[in-house]
């Protein structure tokens, strides 16, 4: 055995020291690579109701935070509650997952499939503590549904797509028992929160993130998901924050502005905390509507054409920006493609984590497009297929569906049938087939920008398409001046749809009735 003496024992003390530093470093940059994520998602947030967009409403937190980092102006979301949030939790499209039609009603035996991997899951196997504040609608028939069960380690919020924001309660008719059923809908992980009457949901969900973000040790990663109600309907906010819009005549866009002033107030709060609390500096913050906003509710897209539930630009082009002192590249507007299903990779990538265990992925890690500013992997993205579609907020006058006999067969029925409902982008052409959903142009209340309000389109027409790029509001149809690109598209809708799962869309279980509890909750 080799003893060491004199300048051989200090080499080898010195080579101990030297390598206790280098794990010291490595470990410190492993950490570094484990940002803190917090996910904030809006809902009905239409394209002009915020600040940045032009709009009349106040927003100067969500103002600075998108200024601060990187505003997607090419960001898209899926029309409607369900579908965008089971894209955001499993990266994959609605047509492989048998969400393409409607939402998940509260008494659907029905949840985003339980062999589906979600983001948070993903995340948990990272290291993160996971934690969710807010709005589910991703079903809750069974307990295996519920949040606390797919990956999040804490849940406090409510299950069913909306709800009174003061009492915390839902009526619901429920079809089988011929009855309407009121209960509350609020829980504290899988229990029900009681204690939280008369208290704004902005409010209570702001409270509880900066509470979980004040006991969170900063040296473990954090996913905060906060899926605020705001501004959803119903149009109910305390009096002071509709004080500054007294000049807003229409009364339902007054009341909204002033929820949408709750919702800013409430960001900024959070991210405040994150600061106080020692996270900001190591946290990436995204910002997200669900889906266009709701004109009926107070909501406007101008000008962009159509709104919530249709795949005109106003339901699925979506509000929304990433901030962080990360970004490699800081006050700049995006322009690239970019969609809600994007965010499950991109997020785990940045979170050293592996999707490894997931279902085929139709999200791409877009971290460079945003932080760098490289051009996005992604260059096509689906809209939906939706074969059984009806819009329950139809165009004054007209049918809430397409029928089989408005429908006329075309020369490209053969590839794709274009009496259904469904949406396709490549580059910067937009297709759109069957009907989309209501295609008028909503100004915003009080305007004066009313020209080409009603939409020109013959009620047989079954196919438009679109120059997003240099038509934005989805003026000009040029399906006919480019019969190759429509082509083109039509194949892919072909494609997808071979790909497609079948529709799931359970009639409603009698035995979701909440009487005997006075909660909605699971049940079977």
């Amino acid at each position: 055995m080799t003893t060491l003496t004199g300048s051989g024992l200090w080499r080898f003390l010195i080579l101990q020291l030297f390598l206790v530093h280098l794990l010291a470093l490595l470990s410190g940059a492993t950490a570094k690579q484990q940002p803190h994520i917090v996910f904030i998602l809006a809902d009905d947030y239409g394209w002009n109701d915020v600040g940045f967009h032009g709009s009349q409403i106040k927003t100067p937190n969500l103002n600075k935070l998108a200024f601060e980092g990187v505003r997607l102006e090419n960001y898209y979301v899926q029309p409607i509650c369900t579908p965008s949030r089971s894209q955001l939790m499993t990266g994959r499209y609605q047509i492989h997952t048998g969400l393409q039609h409607q939402i998940i009603w509260p008494c659907q035996p029905h949840c985003v499939p339980l062999d589906e991997k979600l983001l948070p899951e993903l995340l948990k196997e990272a290291g993160y503590a996971t934690h969710m504040v807010g709005k589910w609608h991703l079903g809750m028939y069974k307990k295996e549904c519920l949040p606390t069960r797919r990956g999040f380690d804490t849940y406090f919020g409510y299950l069913l797509g909306s709800e009174d924001y003061f009492s915390h309660e839902r009526c619901i008719f429920i079809a089988p028992l011929n009855k309407t059923a009121c209960a509350l809908d609020l829980r504290n992980g899988e229990e029900a929160a009681a204690d939280f009457k008369d208290i704004y949901s902005a409010h209570v969900f702001t409270a509880k993130s900066i509470d979980l973000i004040a006991s969170h040790d900063p040296g473990k990663p954090l996913f905060l998901y906060l899926a605020f109600q705001s501004v959803h309907a119903p149009l109910q906010v305390p009096d002071k924050y509709m004080e500054p819009y007294s000049f807003i005549q229409d009364e339902k866009r007054r009341h909204f502005a002033g929820m949408v002033s709750v919702m800013d107030e409430a960001v900024g709060n959070v991210t405040e905390a994150l600061k106080k609390h020692g996270l900001w500096d190591n946290t990436v913050l995204i910002f997200s509507t669900d889906n266009g906003g709701q004109t009926l509710e107070g909501g406007n897209n101008w000008p962009l054409r159509g709104r919530k539930v249709t795949l005109w630009e106003g339901g699925v082009r979506g509000v929304g920006f990433v901030t962080s002192p990360l970004l490699k590249n800081k006050q700049v507007i995006n322009r690239e493609l970019i969609h809600i299903s994007d965010w499950l990779p991109t997020l785990v990538n940045i979170a050293g984590g592996s999707t490894n265990g997931t279902k085929p992925l139709d999200g791409f890690d877009v971290w460079k497009t945003i932080s760098e500013g490289e051009p996005s992997p992604r260059k096509e993205l689906l809209h939906n297929i939706d074969a059984i579609y009806d819009d329950p907020s139809p165009c004054p006058g007209t049918s809430n569906k397409r029928l089989p006999s408005e429908a006329t067969v075309n020369s490209w029925s053969s590839i794709f049938n274009t009496s259904i409902h469904a949406g396709i982008r490549y580059k910067n052409w937009k297709l759109l087939t069957g009907y989309p959903g209501c295609g008028h142009w909503f100004p915003q209340p009080n305007s004066t920008d009313a020209e080409e309000y009603w939409s020109p389109d013959s009620p047989k027409k079954q196919i438009w398409l679109f120059d997003i790029e240099s038509d934005p509001a989805e003026r000009e149809d040029l399906s006919s001046k480019h019969p190759t690109i429509v082509e083109h598209l039509l194949q892919r809708l072909a494609y997808y749809q071979n790909t497609s799962v079948p529709i799931f869309y359970p009639d409603d279980d009698p035995q979701c009735d909440p009487s005997a509890t006075g909660v909605w909750g699971p049940w079977a």
